[in-house]
């Protein structure tokens, strides 16, 4: 079979596994609230309770996390990648450096906010379950996030993670080894672009299924090109009333 007849199938196979991780993660996570003691709003259920408290447990929870949250955002960025395999010299092993890149950099992310949990565990200000232990964390948690989709940090993040073929056009690099630097690129953007949604984990528990599932479709509505732009600050707007009603109810 010749290399020319052989893409198809290769294309199938690759976008089949990376749908197949996704699915994975997400099994892996239903599997681990269950084993935590938690229902799918994060609450504990009966006295079965095991929460994970230290940076070896928490690690390869985040990680799961990433994969099973920052995957799916990632399909255009990908799809974009493909379109330009024909109109320049990219690659299928480009298009894995890309996705590889893109992981490694929320792998990063992973280690640092397991180690933050760690810490908030141990000043007290977060449960065993991940979740805020005062209703002014959380609003605090709330209006930071919400904040924060107003900043051109958000913008310019937004920008590269809502258009990777302008990315792509600009930033060009052949091979695999290109791909991870492209990839790793679009990672860092995108962490400064979604941290605030994996931090208010921290506002229901980070066990949350709902919580998860809410935040990776809200992710990938934000990077649809029609209609990702008009998010933005809708969800900031929403996330800071959010968080000034619950610090009146907390000081009430």
């Amino acid at each position: 079979m010749t290399t020319a007849a052989m893409r198809p199938a290769l294309r199938t196979v690759s976008w089949l596994l990376v749908f197949a991780v996704i699915l994975a993660a997400w099994v892996v996570l239903f599997a681990m609230a269950r084993m935590s003691g938690v229902d799918v709003l994060g609450r504990p259920i009966g006295m079965n309770m095991m929460p994970m408290t230290t940076f070896g447990a928490l690690f390869p929870m985040w990680a799961v996390m990433m994969a099973a949250m920052m995957l799916p955002t990632m399909v255009p960025t990908l799809a974009d990648y493909e379109r330009l395999m024909t109109a320049a010299d990219g690659t299928r092993a480009g298009w894995a450096g890309v996705l590889l890149g893109y992981f490694i950099a929320w792998l990063g992310f992973a280690a640092v906010i397991a180690a933050a949990q760690v810490g908030l565990m141990a000043l007290g200000w977060i449960n065993g379950l991940g979740a805020a232990t005062s209703g002014l964390l959380t609003a605090a948690l709330l209006l930071a996030v919400g904040a924060f989709q107003f900043t051109r940090t958000k913008a310019v993040c937004h920008g590269r993670c809502h258009a990777p073929m302008t990315f792509f056009l600009v930033h060009w690099r052949a091979g695999v080894g290109g791909g991870l630097d492209m990839g790793l690129r679009l990672g860092g953007y995108c962490v400064l672009c979604c941290w605030g949604f994996m931090a208010l984990g921290f506002v229901g528990g980070v066990m949350s299924l709902l919580w998860m599932g809410l935040a990776t479709l809200f992710m990938v509505f934000e990077k649809l090109p029609a209609i990702g732009h008009r998010l933005i600050r809708p969800a900031g707007g929403v996330l800071i009333a959010s968080g000034l009603v619950t610090a009146l109810l907390s000081l009430a």
